[in-house]
């Protein structure tokens, strides 16, 4: 319970941040200020906005399907969220410990698209189905080079245990499983790219496309439940971030060899390296344009999936005569 805690009030705190820091590295991008009034160069705006947010009333049309619209935002958090669980945080705290950790992780965050399905259906609104019809499409085409992707670094550690894969990365930079394997490179790149699709950001946010769909799924959706889809969201975003830290960059492992090691270093070292993939998600949705629905689908099984494959047997030949 008390974990359970932790990771909710740090989710929380983390959502809070990253808006603003979304909305500031856009307002670069585009060379605008961005929010600037409420606060020190508009620092307490997203609190603001947050409380705003909470203090509107839970609209409901008539003609939803009442069950799964209330429920299908709590559904799509709690896979999220359940995915914390097994994220080893440091040499001391490691989850759940389960020693199929990876395994776990990919199989309960999947089931996000069933809570997204439902709100899209529920709603009885057309582009709520169209937004939904999407996400489901996405995100189960892009599991699968993910999967591929993460089966490429468990061939080489030979482990399903997340917290086992971070003590293989000790040693400093040079431990990193990315710079002991060089051929993880290309499957981070197909791990990342799929990941933007699975968390719904652009240039993969077909399923909700405001200048199509006016929303897509979450539509008609308003106040708290509103709300619990963009925590959902980002939330994603820091599940995938510190999970491709764990994977490609050591965990919680410091880059200097045990200098500025301990489990508070621990910490801070895999959060620094999640909040600078973070960064580099939100970079890529002010850069990038959106795709079309056929761009997305051919990205996936005509070129990400197939690459993930040859990558696959190529680290499983390097499993099999390099490291013998």
């Amino acid at each position: 319970m008390i974990s359970f805690a932790i990771y909710l009030g740090f989710l929380l705190i983390f959502v809070v941040f990253a808006v603003y820091a979304e909305r500031k590295t856009a307002a670069f991008i585009q060379n605008r200020l961005g929010p600037m009034e409420v606060g020190p160069k508009g620092i307490l705006q997203t609190i603001a906005d947050l409380l705003k947010m909470l203090q509107k009333e839970d609209i409901r049309a008539n003609a939803i399907d009442i069950i799964p619209f209330l429920f299908a935002p709590f559904i799509v958090f709690a896979a999220v969220f359940t995915g914390f669980s097994v994220l080893p945080l440091n040499a001391t705290i490691d989850g759940s410990g389960v020693s199929s950790g990876v395994f776990f992780l990919l199989a309960i965050v999947s089931l996000d698209v069933l809570g997204i399905l439902m709100a899209g259906w529920a709603s009885n609104n057309k582009y709520s189905l169209y937004g939904a019809m999407r996400s489901v499409a996405q995100i189960v085409s892009y599991e699968v080079p993910l999967g591929l992707s993460v089966l490429c670094v468990i061939i080489l550690t030979g482990t399903l245990n997340l917290q086992t894969m971070s003590f293989l990365q000790e040693g400093g930079l040079p431990g990193w499983n990315i710079i002991q394997y060089p051929i993880l490179i290309i499957p981070f790149i197909i791990f990342f790219i799929a990941g933007l699709a699975e968390s719904n950001r652009a240039p993969f946010d077909l399923p909700e496309s405001e200048s199509e769909l006016i929303g897509g799924y979450h539509t008609e959706y308003s106040g708290f439940r509103w709300g619990i889809f963009m925590l959902s969201e980002y939330g994603m975003m820091l599940l995938l971030s510190i999970l491709a830290a764990i994977l490609f960059f050591g965990g919680w492992n410091s880059p200097f060899n045990h200098m500025l090691d301990g489990p508070i270093w621990g910490t801070f070292w895999l959060l620094f390296k999640a909040l600078l993939l973070i960064f580099v998600q939100m970079w890529v949705r002010w850069t990038l344009p959106r795709l079309r629905v056929d761009q997305l689908m051919s990205l996936s099984w005509k070129y990400l999936t197939p690459l993930a494959i040859v990558m696959l047997f190529v680290c499983a030949l390097w499993k099999l005569w390099i490291i013998g």
